[in-house]
């Protein structure tokens, strides 16, 4: 496992001392293999629903309201040096590879101490990644946009959709305390593909969109209270914006 894949592993294992538990105490069995793949077509139908719609519907409203900007804000962060050191390691974290082995190997872990928690999570880390891939991948042989360097597909970003999946999944399985801190990584890794200058920042908010939706239809709100997570256009950029709302005592 490279470093990079360790150092996601570590972020997801954060939120719970699970794999501490002892043997000893009942728990039910946790998820197969061939469960990851046998309820995907279940999970799927969640995709379709009102929050996801309004979730994809933001997202498209703020890629489009920055279309139009988009090749000065990605030569903006490209010719910033200072900009593109801080964002190097964006590459590296949200590339799509990373990712899905981040979440096999949670799952991986919570398979191998018996811990039904961590297995459960595990298998929606990986369920979010399957589903995300197929929805960016669709999407970007479907628009075949040409990237800001000369290359195809960006329309949309999958470093961001991957990296925003996660993080989508985090929030409902611990709530805002990990979740907030997964959005913002998520939003560093999204901005660290302007300074690469592999995508437009309408292909990173877009890519946003797709990855909150993959993330929250493969998983179940566990957490208290609520992060809504919309992203946003600014004058002359675009933002994502994470907001904490309480639970009712």
């Amino acid at each position: 496992m490279n470093r990079s894949a360790f150092f996601l592993v570590a972020i997801l294992t954060a939120g719970q001392p699970v794999l501490a538990q002892t043997s000893s105490q009942a728990r039910p069995d946790p998820p197969s293999v061939v469960s990851l793949f046998a309820d995907l077509g279940r999970d799927l139908r969640h995709l379709v629903s009102l929050d996801s719609a309004l979730i994809l519907g933001a997202a498209g409203v703020a890629s489009l309201a920055v279309k139009q900007d988009d090749p000065a804000i990605t030569r903006r962060a490209f010719e910033s040096v200072p900009l593109e050191t801080a964002l190097d390691q964006g590459n590296v974290i949200g590339n799509g590879a990373a990712q899905a082995g981040a979440a096999i190997a949670v799952y991986g872990l919570g398979r191998a101490f018996h811990s039904t928690e961590t297995s459960v999570l595990g298998a929606d880390l990986v369920q979010a990644q399957i589903v995300n891939g197929l929805i960016t991948q669709t999407v970007k042989y479907a628009v075949n946009r040409t990237r800001p360097d000369g290359g195809r597909y960006s329309f949309p970003s999958g470093h961001s959709s991957a990296t925003f999946a996660t993080a989508a999944v985090l929030e409902r399985h611990f709530g805002w305390r990990i979740g907030v801190p997964a959005y913002a990584l998520a939003s560093y890794v999204a901005a660290s593909r302007l300074t690469e200058n592999q995508h437009f920042a309408s292909d990173v908010i877009f890519g946003a969109g797709i990855g909150i939706v993959s993330g929250r239809a493969m998983s179940v709100k566990t957490g208290n209270g609520a992060v809504t997570v919309t992203p946003r256009a600014l004058p002359g950029g675009g933002a994502v914006v994470v907001t904490y709302r309480p639970s009712a005592q």
